[in-house]
């Protein structure tokens, strides 16, 4: 679920390093410390410590994990870790592996602990400084410690966890059984400020002004006097790109929108309208419609779908690049939450979905890639636009994937099932908009699924498709919830795609939060 360093990726700031060892909660906490204006990146356990050195970290967090310490082969850190001097705090598995690593013991619990518990902290810590001495907090762990050595003492316990906080101030070790990063721990986040700042010292300020300048003379350093030719779909995170990168190197960036043949109503214009016009970015419009759908023609298996449109979208820029003089770099809008979903790392994890723009660049492709969005998250995007003074309407785009609808017709891809999602789809947003529902929720649209049922229109008997609204809230897309929108909002909403969407003869609501689903059904 992590990713290590790529040759393009250049570091933006000194920080905390969070080592994962599989937690669902881990990037959560990468989210709440940015929160805190304090930089964070997160690594695989095994990073080297060479690695882990050439961010200038000020601290480590051990994340939580499924495993167990007691296993042959559990997870394990670069052992020299523990003698670099750097503060750590280890987090539920992170805090048994200080304890289990140091002389210490760690057993099954006798009573496993998932939910809420109350921690009360016995020992003055700056780790809990300012925070009430009973905590409410989030447990979710089957192992705990017994028994501690090497300079650790209990800082605090709860009824069934006696070892519920430990630390070492002289190594400035701390260790935790609960999870900080979750909204169930309340002062959770002051928590992991005190780490920060009261532990390990860093002062850095890390916000989306001071990110703006480092990003723009990173981009100059990266790409001097050469020029840039940018994937322009129109959406958040290319837009903002775009105009990043437009700020730093002007008229040397070319911005290229490919029209899929998969796209929205709307889409193509919206990214004329705005980004070529009002933003006044070098733009050409590729219409690549035809190769797309050729090659999708008859594929029903998402992640070939996926693979197709990534191949084919990257050859269509290929391909225009060769058309500009001189053109040495690809920019792109990839995202954490791209990198983080794309890449698996331990080994038995599972990749969910890979995404187009995500290490699928042919070995023929000569372009070099530039993506000074690779480490922020959806929210941070979307400050970093405003900072620019990029308008609403883009920035208040719900997000829309790069294989686009494509992902949303469930099985093979054809045209007439494109036609009717593409209708169903602008009905949904145009009542989520009318209702001041569409600035609500995080991200709204409609999937056709591949299968038809029987209906009664006009008295006559339909056999036709069933399309489903997907609505929901979140803050990043690594977690989601169904958004609660009102029945009689829904309720217009279905009625409309039955009268005036003729092949629809019913409407479903997904109300399946992530996880376990994904926002996307492909």
């Amino acid at each position: 679920m992590t990713v290590g360093l790529k040759k393009q990726d250049k570091l933006i700031a000194s920080g905390i390093v969070i080592l994962d060892f599989g937690s669902q909660y881990t990037q959560l906490i990468a989210r709440r410390l940015r929160e805190l204006e304090v930089y964070a990146e997160i690594l695989p356990y095994h990073a080297k410590l060479e690695s882990i050195l050439a961010r200038k970290p000020a601290g480590i967090i051990l994340s939580g994990g499924p495993d167990s310490v007691h296993r042959k082969g559990s997870p394990r850190p670069d052992e020299r870790l523990f003698e670099s001097g750097l503060p750590i705090l280890g987090i539920c598995y992170g805090m048994q592996l200080l304890v289990a690593l140091h002389g210490g013991k760690v057993s099954p619990a006798q009573k496993r602990e998932y939910g809420f518990a109350e921690v009360d902290v016995l020992e003055d810590s700056p780790l809990f400084a300012g925070l009430d001495r009973k905590l409410k907090v989030w447990m979710s762990h089957g192992d705990s410690a017994e028994r501690l050595t090497n300079g650790f003492k209990i800082v605090a316990k709860t009824n069934t966890a006696p070892f519920a906080a430990i630390s070492d101030e002289g190594k400035k070790w701390y260790g935790i059984q609960f999870h900080p990063e979750v909204v169930h721990t309340p002062q959770g986040a002051r928590l992991l400020e005190n780490f920060a700042r009261k532990i390990c010292g860093h002062t850095e300020r890390w916000n989306m002004r001071s990110l703006l300048d480092r990003t723009i003379e990173d981009i100059k350093a990266q790409v001097g006097n050469g020029k840039v030719v940018c994937a322009l779909s129109g959406g958040v995170d290319s837009s903002v790109a775009a105009a990043l990168i437009h700020k730093a190197i002007g008229k040397n960036l070319f911005c290229i929108f490919v029209d899929t043949g998969l796209l929205r109503i709307g889409d193509r214009e919206k990214a004329e309208k705005y980004l070529g016009g009002a933003l006044g970015l070098n733009l050409k419009t590729a219409d690549a419609s035809k190769l797309f759908l050729s090659r999708l023609k008859g594929v029903k298996d998402p992640e070939r779908k996926r693979k197709i449109i990534g191949k084919t979208f990257i050859e269509v820029f290929d391909k225009e690049a060769h058309k500009i003089k001189g053109v040495d770099f690809l920019a792109q809008g990839t995202l954490y939450p791209d990198v983080i979903e794309s890449v698996s790392v331990h080994g038995p994890s599972v990749v969910i979905k890979s995404h187009h723009n995500v290490g699928g660049l042919p070995k023929k492709m000569k372009l070099k890639l530039v993506e000074p969005l690779r480490f922020l998250f959806k929210d941070e995007v979307r400050k970093l636009g405003r900072e620019m003074g990029l308008p609403h309407d883009i920035l208040g785009a719900h997000p829309f994937p790069g294989p686009g609808l494509a992902i949303r017709v469930l099985g093979a891809v054809e045209p007439r099932l494109l036609e009717l999602l593409r209708k169903a789809d602008l009905i949904m947003r145009e009542e989520l908009k009318s209702s001041g529902w569409y600035d609500k929720t995080w991200q709204a649209f409609a999937v056709i699924l591949p299968t038809k049922s029987v209906g009664v229109m006009g008295d006559e008997r339909t056999y036709d498709n069933t399309v489903c609204l997907r609505c929901v809230d979140s803050v990043d897309g690594m977690t989601a919830d169904w958004s609660r929108l009102p029945h009689e909002l829904l309720q217009k909403i279905s009625s409309r795609i039955v009268s005036e969407v003729k092949g629809i003869n019913r409407v479903a609501y997904d109300i399946t939060s992530k996880p376990p689903a994904t926002i996307e059904w492909e």
